[in-house]
């Protein structure tokens, strides 16, 4: 397991209602710099109220950089990229969609990760886009799900990984880059007593560096896992680390998507209810709104928020971003939150009923199983 620098103020933010009072606050108070990357950038009210203090911002004379993905963001943008670029603000596009690269691999390789840079002084890292937390079918409760705000040496990484992506989607030059680092400063000071790593994957040098960690603490972990997962569809090494980790007489619990948001993820993950269930591992499905966090706790003492689900598009496809914590005060924060989530809305799934639900439902869980395999095999991630 990576050595966590110390020095780092790790503070949990619950769901939109709390990250973009932060963020908008952050932005308002910026001097010199402003950086955001985002999968979905919603032209709606939230998109706008974030837009509108980034114009607040260049009005300043802050430069201000955002980079989208161009997938996520294309049936929610609207409008408002253009205007953003009429108010000054610099916007480049992740792989922007168009017809020729419908059926490419690399169209999978999407910009999915979520963070913030103001001022190389405080950073935000998680998973909630730029979008209203009630923009879903059923509008009634927001999004569930996490980010976390960064002030440390947990920063100097972070500004790194969102200057190379721009450096490189502007087509700056080495010594461009290399002018964007040096103004950066060398060693950010420390700013509280969490021990955290920021960890990014890409499909270059760092395409493990998420799964190992979530792997390593799961076959470290003693007493208790708890991991809280949008998208849960973990390859083979994943499920074996789990089962490892029950047989040593672990507790797990996985808090997941109880509402069907996208068909062949819902039931490509129920698939593998049954091997967890025999195991003894606890499932819960998340009933009050969509689940859309990316969280864990094991232990009480290590913990990760960030952008990556436990699938083969973030943990081997996609650009994610985590920020992995160990600190006994943080994590039980993370806990304490995710367990009122597991009591006051969610539904166990338990073995005896789940072993003898219809026909139907097991014979469409099973067939949608199948195809999710078949596609990651085509494209070449079905051996993990």
């Amino acid at each position: 397991m990576n050595i966590y620098p110390p020095g780092n103020d790790v503070t949990l933010l619950h769901c939109g209602a709390e990250f973009f009072p932060a963020l908008e606050a952050a932005i308002d108070a910026a001097k010199t710099e402003v950086r955001l990357e985002t999968y979905i950038l919603a032209d709606d009210e939230t998109g706008r109220r974030i837009a509108a203090a980034m114009k607040r911002a260049v009005d300043r004379g802050v430069a201000v950089r955002v980079v989208h993905d161009g997938f996520g963001s294309v049936s929610f943008l609207g409008k408002l990229g253009e205007r953003m670029r009429q108010d000054g603000i610099e916007v480049a596009v992740f792989r922007p969609e168009t017809w020729w690269n419908t059926f490419r691999r690399s169209r999978l390789r999407r910009l999915h990760r979520k963070l913030a840079m103001i001022d190389g002084r405080v950073a935000f890292v998680g998973g909630i886009n730029i979008i209203d937390d009630l923009n879903m079918p059923d509008p009634k409760h927001p999004r569930f799900d996490y980010a976390v705000r960064v002030a440390g040496p947990l920063l100097e990484p972070i500004h790194a990984a969102m200057c190379s992506l721009w450096a490189r989607l502007n087509q700056h030059g080495i010594e461009r880059l290399r002018a964007v680092m040096d103004a950066f400063p060398p060693n950010a000071a420390a700013a509280g007593d969490h021990h955290a790593w920021f960890a990014f994957r890409d499909n270059v040098s760092h395409r493990r560096d998420i799964e190992r960690e979530y792997l390593t603490a799961i076959l470290a972990a003693k007493q208790d896992i708890l991991i809280a997962n949008a998208y849960f569809f973990p390859g083979r090494r994943f499920r074996r680390a789990l089962l490892r980790a029950r047989r040593r007489g672990v507790r797990i619990r996985l808090l997941l998507q109880g509402r069907q948001e996208y068909m062949l993820q819902h039931y490509a993950t129920r698939a593998l209810y049954g091997t967890l269930l025999d195991v003894g591992v606890e499932i819960f499905e998340y009933k009050r709104s969509f689940l859309h966090a990316k969280v864990a706790v094991v232990d009480g003492e290590w913990a990760t928020v960030g952008s990556s689900n436990i699938d083969p598009f973030s943990l081997q496809l996609a650009r994610e971003a985590n920020v992995f914590v160990r600190d006994r005060r943080f994590a039980e924060t993370l806990r304490t939150s995710l367990e009122t989530a597991i009591t006051v809305d969610s539904e166990a799934v338990h073995q005896q009923r789940w072993s003898t639900r219809p026909l139907l439902d097991r014979m469409l869980t099973w067939a949608l199983y199948g195809v999710a395999r078949a596609m990651m095999s085509v494209l070449g991630y079905g051996r993990n």
